[in-house]
């Protein structure tokens, strides 16, 4: 780790108590900055699947009352027939709905699902670059065969399986829900397939929005602010929430230097006004991002970064 690296995880350990003290993964990014991330632990990541569970199992039981009530009911089918039908359209709709519910949510929500957002955790590329929609695809059917096809053949009545049988699922099971805590990044089979990695969210009080009490010295045009995008932005949002030191304001000249040089910017801005030019200019990024819809979704990014862990 770096020397600006090693301060800055001692600025994260004042701020955020013991939650800093956990596994981190180093990203850095195509700009040079290493972004910090805290791994999420067994625990958190055990407590948001519990959670999803549960709202994943409501979901399934009212697709089920509406199959039985309404679909079976208008047609009036009441014998042997009408149960496989009902049966075979409610094992259907019990996969749709619980290989769905994680993959709409991490994709409209960006590796969040309701139970990652109550935890505080978040699905990200592991190499630094936007998540992808066959990253989610990919982690989230993983899961078919860590868990529920095992589990489905468990619970399935009549399946005539032995008892050794049932101990093998039951290892395989048991084998692939402690692989998170057999490697160094606490990855589950579905990360290492997609490439992704389960992040603790920050939980630092911020002072403000960086928005707020901006003043406008700086106009940017439509031009400019088609440079960057989402991925980079929160980059700069990173280096801005950090604690002021000679480390970090080397680094923000940096940035300022790489940002002019990407976005075409020919006037000059002194080093005492490299705050607010990148304040200036993440303030008219974001805002341009949420006009066009694009905030949160990661839709641009410019390159692949490298992540470690330490």
């Amino acid at each position: 780790m770096t020397a600006e690296a090693s301060r800055h995880a001692q600025a994260s350990d004042f701020l955020e108590g013991r939650a800093s003290r956990r596994r981190r993964l180093t990203i850095t990014t195509p700009e040079g900055v290493a972004l910090f991330l805290n791994l999420a632990d067994f625990g958190e990541r055990a407590a948001a699947f519990a959670i999803d569970l549960f709202f994943w199992m409501l979901a399934t039981v009212v697709f089920y009352l509406f199959v039985v009530f309404v679909i079976l009911g208008a047609a009036k089918l009441t014998d042997d027939v009408g149960v496989t039908i009902a049966l075979s359209i409610m094992l259907f709709l019990g996969f749709l709905v619980r290989n769905l519910y994680f993959i709409h949510f991490e994709l409209a929500w960006q590796g969040l699902t309701p139970g990652k957002r109550i935890v505080g955790i978040k699905v990200v590329d592991r190499r630094g670059g936007p998540l992808q929609p066959m990253a989610i695809v990919a982690r989230n059917l993983t899961r078919e065969l860590e868990a529920f096809i095992p589990l489905g053949l468990l619970m399935a009545p009549g399946t005539g399986a032995t008892a050794w049988e049932r101990l093998s699922l039951l290892a395989w099971m048991l084998l692939f829900s402690l692989l998170p805590l057999f490697n160094s990044q606490r990855l589950r089979a579905g990360d290492l397939i997609g490439g992704t990695a389960v992040i603790a969210l920050p939980r630092r009080i911020l002072l403000g929005d960086l928005t707020e009490a901006v003043s406008a010295s700086y106009t940017f045009q439509e031009r400019h602010l088609r440079a960057y995008g989402a991925f980079e932005l929160q980059i700069l949002e990173d280096l801005l929430r950090r604690p002021s030191t000679p480390d970090s304001q080397s680094l923000r000249r940096e940035v300022r230097d790489k940002i002019r040089t990407k976005i075409g910017w020919t006037e000059p801005v002194a080093d005492e006004a490299t705050d607010s030019f990148l304040r200036n200019f993440y303030a008219a990024q974001r805002e341009h991002l949420e006009r066009e819809q694009l905030y949160g979704r990661f839709r641009e990014n410019k390159t692949v970064g490298t992540a470690t862990v330490s």
